[in-house]
Parts: structure tokens; sequence; C-alpha cells
């Protein structure tokens, strides 16, 4: 997803960040104080004793285009039935159900006059969906975050929940962001993720995650899950440092990591807790490095996922 004033813009490559890791957590405000922990004890790709159930690392899994981070409005009728998960095993999260969603749609390259479809999203109207960014050698978003679900969605099934996602490449493009938030919404889901990265400039680097700010107009009523939004956002960025080694966004979020919006229609339609996560900035060639490798990618479901199951645990 980019990242542009208000919206999403095309995200860049991310760098390693060994000792610098520790440093930019330290900065990190007293909500995140878990994450130093986790720096600090278990390092960069580490479990590092969070006390909470962690989540087994499986083999990458297929990539495919989806996404919601620039906020369409009213869906289309291409649809697809969301992608739901195999029968659960059991597990610690027998019972839960995650919801991911992949950011953007491959296809929607080819569906212009769809994708800019004007949606409501509560505060007002944003276009459906967007083609969302890439790398400058054309590794798109879409690809990246389907790719990411589908590893997500294995370990989150290996820990017992049933795992939906909003869109598995099979639709021609979107869904518009309004259907992104219902699907969540009607699964009833304990906890939805939005993956997606970002189209910054070169130079601006790190993950950031977003949570829905409190918003009351029209269709949106995020007043409910502003709290369990932010306790789910925490434990996901938390996690994701830890497991990846990445440092939160150098460019948006004050240093810790953490936005908070109010322009999303994703978000200020969900009524369950929901954010994204904007896993690096694809126009970066040191982020671009890591968001196409896939060893990186299996550590970034994990990192996510581990601070889904540590939120249904509680």
């Amino acid at each position: 997803m980019s990242y542009a004033g208000p919206d999403f813009e095309p995200p860049q490559p991310r760098r390693r960040r060994g000792p610098l890791t520790v440093a930019l957590a330290a900065l990190v405000p007293g909500a995140l104080l878990g994450w130093l922990v986790y720096v600090t004890v278990g390092g960069p790709g580490d479990d590092g004793g969070s006390g909470r159930a962690g989540v087994r690392s499986s083999s990458p899994a297929s990539s495919a285009p989806s996404d919601d981070a620039k906020e369409p409005s009213a869906s289309p009728r291409p649809t697809a039935t969301p992608s739901a998960s195999a029968p659960a095993a059991s597990g610690p999260l027998k019972g839960k159900v995650v919801v991911i969603d992949p950011g953007h749609n491959p296809g929607n390259f080819q569906h212009a006059s769809e994708i800019n479809r004007k949606v409501n999203i509560g505060t007002n109207s944003k276009e459906c969906d967007t083609t969302g960014t890439s790398t400058n050698d054309g590794y798109t978003e879409a690809t990246f975050t389907l790719d990411v679900a589908h590893r997500m969605r294995t370990l989150l099934q290996e820990q017992g929940a049933t795992v939906k996602l909003t869109q598995d490449g099979d639709r021609p493009f979107g869904p518009c962001v309004d259907e992104r938030a219902r699907i969540g919404n009607r699964a009833k889901a304990d906890a939805v993720v939005s993956i997606h990265a970002d189209g910054s400039g070169a130079g601006n680097r790190g993950f950031h995650v977003i949570l829905p700010g409190a918003v009351h107009a029209g269709a949106a009523d995020t007043r409910a899950i502003v709290g369990p939004s932010r306790d789910l956002g925490e434990r996901v960025a938390g996690r994701f440092v830890a497991v990846t080694g990445s440092a939160p966004s150098n460019y948006t979020g004050d240093g810790g990591g953490l936005v908070t919006r109010e322009d999303l229609g994703g978000l200020n339609l969900s009524t369950v807790p929901k954010v994204f996560i904007e896993c690096g900035n694809m126009r970066d060639s040191k982020d671009a490095a890591l968001l196409t490798s896939g060893a990186w990618r299996q550590k970034a479901a994990q990192g996510i996922s581990e601070g889904i199951v540590s939120f249904l645990r509680g």
C-alpha cells in the first residue's frame, strides 16, 4: 500500500537493523514497552520470551493479489466467496476466527473503471480500491500481500484458528474497501489484519501499524473497537520487530511504529478489532530487498501471526 498524506502510497524496501533496533525501541512509547523486552531479550528472528504462545513457522505459501490499503467505496459485484480456511486443527486458538485482508488485487490493473468507483466509508467517499504499489523492479504489493497472507494462514491454522481471506486471487478485482470491512464483520472475526507494503520515497524505511481512530459518522462507528484494536496493533508491532529485526518507520508514526488514522474505509467500517500493517517501503532499495525475500516474508508472517496469537490469548 502506498502512503501519501492521508492515503497509502507505494511501499519501499526495508533494511536490516541489528543493534539499531534496540536503540529505536528505547524511544517507543510506553504502549510498546513489551516490544523493548522482545528486542532486548530475544533479538531479531527470536521468539523472545513473550510468555505467550508462539506460532510455529511453516513453509512459504504461494503469492497472490489482494488488499484494501487504499480506501475505495461500495464494492463492485464480481464477488467470490471469501476464502475460508480448511477445518481448524485443535490448538490454543480453537474456536477463534481470524480474517486476513491481503491488500490490493493483482487484477486491479485491468479494471481501472471498477476500482475507481466511489464507495462510502462513513466520513466521506473513496475509490473502491487501488492497484497498490511495487518495487522499482516490478514486484507488486498485491503479490507480496497475498504471499504473506498464505504464510500467515498456515501458521494460524496450526494454532487451531479458523482463517478467512478477504480475497485469494479468486476474483478479477477488489474487493472494495467497504466489502473488505463487511467480510470481517460478517465472520464475527476475533481479529482482522490487513497486510500492506508502502510506496513512500527512497530513504524512508521501516514498518508501521495503522490503528483506527474514534470515528462516528454515517455508517462508521469505531468507538467500540478503538481500544481492542490498539491492543492488537501493539502486540503485532512488538512481535514484528522481534521476529524480523525491522525497526519502526522513520517517516511516520513518531518512531513508535503506530499510526492512528480516520480516513481508511477498511478501518472506519469495521465492527471488530482490526489493524493495517505496512511491512516496509517498496520504493526504498534496502526495504525492497527484504520484501522480495521469501525468507524475510516468512519472518514477517511469523511476527504478525505471533502478535495475533498474543492478542487472542490475552
